[in-house]
């Protein structure tokens, strides 16, 4: 018996390795937009104005309500994330910070009780590991464009009562969707798209760390597909790294996982609209939508392409203000064959 309950104890314990080493290697699988997020503050790319901010309150200066605002992607949740890591420690990061996002509920009731309970908590000065600490936490309220109207004005009183325990942090894609009395309580932040070199240095150095294989012009793609957003340019770097795991990364690749239209098909559009045939024009029309190409990025990519074109001033304006109908009756669910149709129409009267 005693033998055979040794056996059973020897199987648990080899069990419970064996788990906990494959947990290990999950933790090591994360996506790259995570694996690759900022630890720290000075990693934080292209926000000089916010990391200076951030950085002197690591020096022991004191914080002020922040609102963060900007496109997606451009590292506003990331430098909040890396600064609180900073100012906390691992042991008393969870302690003090509470991040609430759109995922998660955000009316009026939960902003009474919720974040209310949470920023009337004290605080001690003093981490674990002896190091200085300041004596508030940092409630974090991502997309906070998102939340009613009535839970922002439930937020401004306890901002302004709890200011001696908490310190808010706002974030938002739209400034213009928070109320005012919010936006006079913090300093504003904007965050920049990234800039083209700074994106392609960022995307360099993890190529470089997953030993990847990729041409320059594939570079020059997925920057110019990703439009400033950093982590669609990690996602799409990741996917094209799994796609082709022994091939170089090229241009043509790119274009497929990001599901552009390649640049080709848009020239064919306009050649064919400038020689003024009709039947031709509703037969590339209809090829198009039927290979399942998005109206909104032929749109998009079409007004690119116009602007550079050999047009008049006029020419180009009365294009342009076919597209923004165009685009405004795609958002509202209309035909995409028939909305493009009528904007080939429009760019094959002016350009003949």
């Amino acid at each position: 018996m005693q033998a055979f309950l040794k056996g059973c104890s020897s199987q648990s314990v080899k069990a419970s390795s064996s788990s906990s080493s494959s947990a290990g290697e999950k933790k090591q699988k994360l996506p790259w937009v995570e694996k690759y997020r900022p630890k720290c503050v000075d990693e934080v790319a292209f926000q000089e104005e916010v990391v200076a901010v951030l950085k002197k309150s690591l020096e022991g200066a004191d914080l002020p309500n922040l609102l963060f605002y900007g496109p997606p992607g451009t590292g506003k949740t990331s430098t909040i994330l890396a600064a609180a890591r900073e100012l906390y420690g691992p042991e008393l990061y969870r302690q003090r910070v509470l991040e609430l996002n759109a995922s998660d509920e955000r009316g009026i009731q939960v902003v009474r009780e919720k974040v209310k309970n949470f920023a009337q908590l004290t605080a001690a000065g003093k981490r674990p590991d002896g190091k200085p600490c300041p004596p508030f936490k940092i409630i974090i309220l991502d997309e906070a464009d998102s939340m009613t109207g009535a839970a922002q004005a439930a937020l401004r009183r306890t901002m302004e009562k709890e200011s001696r325990t908490t310190r808010f942090c706002l974030i938002c894609n739209y400034i213009s969707r928070i109320i005012e009395p919010l936006t006079s309580r913090c300093s504003k932040f904007r965050f920049k798209p990234l800039a083209n070199a700074i994106q392609q240095e960022r995307l360099l150095q993890i190529c470089a760390k997953e030993n990847l294989k990729y041409s320059k012009e594939g570079m020059e793609a997925l920057v110019r597909v990703s439009e400033g957003d950093l982590r669609k340019a990690i996602t799409f770097l990741q996917s094209a790294a799994r796609l082709n795991t022994e091939q170089e990364i090229t241009e043509q690749i790119i274009i497929e996982i990001a599901g552009v239209v390649p640049p080709k098909v848009i020239e064919t559009l306009l050649q064919i609209c400038y020689t003024a045939a009709f039947e031709k024009l509703e037969l590339a029309v209809k090829d198009m939508i039927d290979q399942g190409y998005a109206g909104t990025n032929i749109l998009n990519q079409l007004h690119d392409v116009i602007i550079d074109e050999k047009l008049s001033d006029k020419q180009k304006s009365v294009i342009t203000e076919k597209m923004a109908e165009v685009d405004k009756c795609l958002a509202d669910g209309a035909d995409e064959y028939l909305q493009l149709l009528s904007l080939c129409s429009v760019i094959m009267q002016q350009a003949t």
